[in-house]
């Protein structure tokens, strides 16, 4: 470590917090909805507004900003010697339909706000400082969720990633051409020296237990699946109830599956079907078709097979008993992640440093921070928002602990970046 960042290893450097808070404030404006959230599905024209706005922030603090072929973006602080490896920080700027001001967007604005800091205190670093914004980490529009990050990892190729359509067949490779973020640097094969993640918790536990930081250790596997149930239309009236293969009624009962599969499996399992179809969607015809999805998740591998192979056996039973046919597909699958144990040190011993209340946790989220982690050493810091609500318009923190958490990563990168 050279001796004007270590020297700047202390409690005197922080970040402009009111800065970050109104950098946040004013992306918010952005696809704001009337409750107080936000919808910048990716790349929508509000998504292009938005990281327009970004590039131009990062433009006037000196970075460098280039584009890949997936739309990820990134914007560069050169370091003393700029030919070594970047430490990189990011997240995702695009929303939920109904999401909030802090999901996602506090870690690409929270990178910013470290760039801007080390501008403000002249503090040169040994390896340049990258600050991202992953495209489509929601899956909301697009499925499946982090494609983008995915590719990056390798975990996608580029053409699958490209190919990905909305509900109204448009691809992601059409729609980045159309914004204008369809970059011509290749998808991933960039050696990266240290990568961190500031996020909202989006759960409970840090403001029920009253701590400041989640120095993140961990995050859960997922396992995603579409799921068709076909049967016959027939007459609401007419069509007595022994006769009936109701679509509908088949996907119910899979729907109470998925729900006695999270809850037998607790503490740690999450178990949601959180999309649904009905065809033909008329009040008095028995619904012939329906598409749904199943949400799986859990830090234990072991545990995530054993649920899936729960699934696949109790629907089977319950499509064979409604004289339904069935087509499962699982669209999106990641293993549990360990995080770098290096870079966790990094962010628990900033957190340490400043003397905020803290934890080691265990993410249940997907984060683009979890596929990075296959290509590049990873960690990522948490803090709290309000009473545990995330993906929901009233979505919201404190301003203390937007500070804490920015504070935290600085300290984190200013330790890696000056890494010779």
């Amino acid at each position: 470590m050279n001796a004007v960042t270590e020297a700047a290893l202390t409690t005197a450097t922080r970040v402009n917090g009111a800065r970050l808070w109104s950098s946040l404030m004013e992306m918010a404006k952005i696809g704001a909805t009337a409750k107080g959230g936000v919808c910048r599905l990716a790349l929508t024209d509000l998504d292009k507004q938005g990281r327009d706005l970004i590039v131009k922030w990062a433009r006037e603090a000196g970075c460098t900003v280039s584009v890949d072929k997936m739309g990820n973006v990134f914007m560069r602080r050169k370091g003393r010697n700029d030919a070594l490896p970047p430490v990189v920080t990011g997240s995702h700027a695009d929303s939920q339909p109904t999401g909030g001001r802090f999901d996602g967007i506090y870690g690409v604005l929270g990178g910013l706000e470290v760039i801007r800091t080390l501008n403000d205190l002249g503090i040169e670093t040994e390896r340049p400082v990258e600050a991202v914004i992953w495209t489509n980490e929601e899956g909301s529009r697009f499925a499946p969720a982090m494609v983008a990050s995915g590719v990056f990892a390798g975990v996608f190729t580029l053409e699958y990633g490209l190919s990905r359509k909305d509900v109204d067949g448009k691809t992601m490779g059409e729609e980045l051409e159309r914004i204008g973020y369809a970059g011509d640097l290749p998808v991933g094969g960039r050696p990266i020296h240290a990568a961190f993640e500031l996020h909202i918790e989006q759960g409970p536990i840090l403001e029920v237990e009253d701590k400041t930081i989640g120095v993140v250790t961990d995050a859960q596997g997922q396992r995603w699946y579409e799921i068709v149930l076909t049967g016959q239309e027939s007459h609401a009236g007419p069509t007595p109830m022994n006769r009936r293969r109701d679509a509908l009624l088949g996907a119910s009962r899979i729907v109470d599956l998925v729900n006695r599969i999270g809850l037998a499996h607790a503490p740690f399992a999450c178990a949601t079907v959180g999309m649904m179809q009905v065809y033909p969607n008329s009040r008095n015809v028995i619904p012939g078709r329906v598409f749904f999805t199943v949400d799986f998740r859990h830090p234990d591998d072991d545990v995530l097979k054993q649920m899936d192979a729960e699934l696949r056996e109790g629907a089977a039973k319950i499509v064979a008993d409604a004289k339904l046919e069935m087509a499962i597909e699982q669209i999106f699958y990641y293993a549990p992640v360990k995080f770098d144990p290096a870079c966790v040190s990094s962010v628990r011993a900033a957190a340490q440093r400043f003397g905020y209340s803290h934890r080691d946790m265990v993410s249940g989220a997907g984060h683009d921070a979890c596929y990075l982690s296959q290509v590049a050493p990873t960690s990522m810091v948490f803090v709290p928002c309000v009473d545990g609500i995330s993906h929901n318009e009233v979505e919201d923190a404190k301003t203390e602990w937007i500070e804490a958490g920015a504070n935290v990563l600085l300290h984190a990168i200013l330790e890696r970046a000056s890494e010779a």
